[in-house]
């Protein structure tokens, strides 16, 4: 039998430095009002590549436009890409929408429990599962993130210039407390926000860890424009929104090109539309 990684009374210490700090220093976020399954998947669609205090400045008014699945799923995109603007990535406000459709369609008008049955929704990945299982129906289930890379190699990984995923793992399923997953992963989380202002972003030290292009007068960036453009006047030609936002009309033809695609935008007699 392999050596256990921890002994209990370290998992035991481990837990109380965590609960601790969240019992002092936890955040008050919308979506952990109720933990409402719905809440909970829009709130992680939206975080999964933008920072919490973004999402909190967007989350309410959502949710207030789009109550629930039914809502969302009936909303027409140019809706709900205007209630997205400022969280970036578009895309995943068309995969949000697809998914509510999915899940009134396939599921009853009721989000799925388990990850596997989470991840076949459009833009829901295994991490992004796990962690919606996690919140919104207190499944013990092991993933890792930023943050919790953070926690677990700030503390055991300290000395360390690069630590792989297979490492962290099996320490995070040790580590966690599978009566209260839900409380356990907001804790740490929250913990390892703290950390990252306290003593730099351990994750950097990741083996997974990778930086981000820079977004002004990126592709992503024109990409936002010319969506952003596209909901605010309805419809136009490649032309006027290449004139509109000063960017080379090339350049604008194939990030059409490439957003009609994708499905988020349509094109009828020359003119341009969300979808």
């Amino acid at each position: 039998m392999p050596e256990p990684l921890l002994t209990r009374e370290e998992i035991r210490r481990f837990r109380a430095t965590v609960y601790e700090h969240f019992e002092h220093h936890g955040r008050s976020l919308p979506w952990r009002a109720g933990y409402d399954p719905y809440h909970i998947f829009v709130s992680e669609v939206m975080l999964q590549q933008t920072q919490v205090d973004r999402v909190a400045m967007k989350f309410d008014r959502f949710i207030q436009k789009l109550p629930d699945f039914a809502a969302l799923a009936a909303a027409p995109l140019r809706e709900v890409l205007a209630l997205w603007q400022g969280l970036g990535y578009n895309r995943r406000a068309l995969n949000l929408k697809r998914a509510a459709e999915a899940v009134m369609l396939e599921h009853n008008g009721s989000l799925p429990s388990s990850p596997d049955a989470l991840v076949t929704l459009p833009g829901i990945g295994k991490a992004t599962a796990a962690s919606i299982a996690a919140f919104a129906f207190e499944q013990p289930v092991v993933f890792l993130e930023t943050n919790i890379r953070t926690v677990l190699i700030h503390h055991f990984f300290n000395g360390r210039a690069s630590v792989a995923d297979a490492e962290l793992l099996p320490l995070a399923a040790a580590l966690l407390d599978r009566r209260n997953p839900r409380k356990w992963y907001s804790a740490l989380m929250d913990y390892g926000t703290s950390l990252k202002k306290l003593h730099g972003n351990a994750s950097r030290r990741s083996a997974h860890y990778s930086t981000q292009s820079s977004f002004k007068g990126s592709r992503r960036q024109k990409r936002g424009r010319i969506l952003k453009l596209l909901v605010e006047r309805n419809s136009l030609k490649a032309d006027q929104i290449a004139e509109e936002l000063s960017i080379d009309q090339s350049l604008c033809e194939g990030i059409l090109d490439e957003l009609v695609r994708e499905g988020i935008i349509s094109k009828e007699r020359g003119r341009y539309r969300i979808a």
